[in-house]
């Protein structure tokens, strides 16, 4: 099957085709690091990175995903801190990288700033002055948005409209309204550079156009982003990138939807987010990674406690079936029947459903039903080598797909303990206490005692604590 994605230029599913054959570039716009990054930041990367991963299944891919390293919002927290904004970014860029790392998001194979390409940025501006494009007031630069008439296509927005809704922000050095900066004079106590029109620093949407242009080309493969980047910054970024080049700047637009909060816009803005640290000392990091694959990556999602927590609940039922599987898997012949079919069709049905626009959702549910099949083996053995084939084959085909989502390629053994550990440590349990509880419930046991017995594995319960007595003898976790 080709691999379709949605184009939001389009408005629907294109085939995929890559300018060069067996390359992809892909620019995605990265955070502006001026806080730690919250769970609307996870999910746009997230997808992003399980995008790209699936990308490199078929194609060599170069991704760039920037650092915005110099903005108004740097500034004003700077200032807010008593800190330089150069200090203040690379923290928060330190911080970003950690989260990113905890969630298994994979670095970009560049990761340019701002700050390392204000060359780049002035001589594109300067470009588009040359051209008539754009325009110098005071120390400041404006790109004309009349001077391209295509202005507002990505959105599905008229000029009409918008210059209404600016009308209440008119600046009268603007020659239309929502003319928008390329390059800002430096006010006091700002950050600059020396430029043709004065010291002063680059407006937002530039950046993007001179990075992506130095680190790709003036016309590259897929542009992504959060949804809330179509307008205004997507737009900009067409306007002055094609008005420099007269080339297409990207051929395909993909945007994922937003995390909501009471089925409203997750945002520092609206003062109604979650860090990713704050999630992740509530719940495991494969947890919240999962949660964000449920659903598909255009599709809002509703992120609550709940939602997060069942997450984990499956997560941590997920990793128990590959314990499993790996414990009762052996070297076992090659040779002989094994139900291929079904393994057959998980993985090509992975392929299909990534090829429909990267499914991730769908994948999940398949791979649910997998993992029935997989107990259903365990729990009702019929033909030993059989079984051992299916099994060693399924386990091969769920490795490889979860490689791709980023999910189900830990060691089972580290993630069902550090998920114990963590219920541990939510309830309150003291490990040892728990130990001298089965201890005494042993002895209890031993002594015939079972009314004794049972009120241990009572009082266990209460704990939240499960206990499995075996031959081997009894092992305990967290319900």
């Amino acid at each position: 099957m080709t691999l379709h994605i949605y184009d939001t230029m389009a408005g629907q599913k294109r085939p995929f085709t890559p300018l060069e054959p067996g390359k992809v570039g892909i620019y995605v716009c990265g955070p502006t690091v001026y806080d730690m990054s919250h769970v609307g930041h996870a999910r746009v990367y997230v997808a992003f990175d399980t995008i790209v991963r699936y990308l490199r299944r078929k194609f060599t891919v170069n991704y760039v995903r920037n650092y915005t390293d110099v903005d108004d919002k740097i500034i004003k927290r700077a200032r807010e801190h008593n800190e330089e904004p150069g200090v203040l970014a690379q923290r928060f860029i330190s911080e970003f990288e950690a989260d990113m790392q905890s969630l298994g998001v994979a670095p970009a194979n560049l990761q340019p700033r701002v700050t390392d390409h204000i060359k780049e940025i002035v001589d594109l501006v300067e470009r588009l002055i040359k051209s008539g494009a754009a325009y110098p007031v005071d120390g400041d630069v404006y790109f004309s948005i009349e001077k391209f008439p295509t202005y507002g296509r990505l959105g599905r927005r008229r000029i009409d409209d918008m210059e209404a809704g600016a009308r209440v922000e008119v600046d009268m050095k603007k020659h239309h309204p929502m003319d928008f900066a390329l390059w800002k004079a430096a006010k006091p106590g700002e950050p600059f550079w020396d430029s043709p029109w004065g010291k002063g620093r680059p407006g937002w949407h530039i950046e993007c156009s001179a990075m992506s242009a130095k680190h790709l080309a003036e016309s590259f493969d897929i542009h992504g982003g959060g949804k809330d980047l179509i307008f205004p910054h997507h737009e900009n970024e067409i306007a002055q990138s094609e008005a420099a080049s007269g080339k297409t700047l990207a051929n395909y637009w993909m945007h994922n939807g937003f995390v909501n909060i009471d089925n409203e816009k997750m945002s520092k803005s609206l003062d109604n987010f979650f860090t990713v640290r704050e999630v992740l000392e509530k719940f495991d990091a494969q947890a919240l990674r999962y949660f964000l694959l449920t659903t598909h990556y255009r599709s809002p999602i509703n992120f609550s406690d709940q939602s997060v927590r069942e997450a984990e609940a499956r997560v941590k039922y997920l990793y128990e079936t590959l314990a499993r599987m790996d414990a009762t898997i052996t070297d076992g012949p090659t040779a002989g029947t094994y139900r291929e079919a079904w393994v057959g069709d998980l993985v090509a049905g992975f392929e299909a459903t990534m090829d429909d626009d990267f499914n991730t959702a769908k994948v999940i549910g398949d791979l649910s039903e997998a993992f029935s099949l997989v107990n259903d083996i365990l729990d009702h053995p019929k033909d030993k080598d059989t079984d051992a084939r299916t099994l060693r084959a399924l386990r091969t085909a769920i490795t490889e797909i979860g490689s791709v989502l980023g999910l189900f390629t830990d060691n089972p053994a580290v993630v069902l303990e550090r998920l114990s550990s963590r219920r541990q440590k939510d309830a309150g349990v003291d490990p040892l206490a728990v130990e001298d509880l089965i201890a005494e419930r042993a002895a209890a046991r031993k002594a015939k005692d079972f009314a004794r017995a049972d009120a241990v594995r009572n009082e266990l319960a209460a704990m939240g604590v499960v206990i499995k007595d075996s031959p081997q003898g009894t092992t305990w976790e967290m319900a």
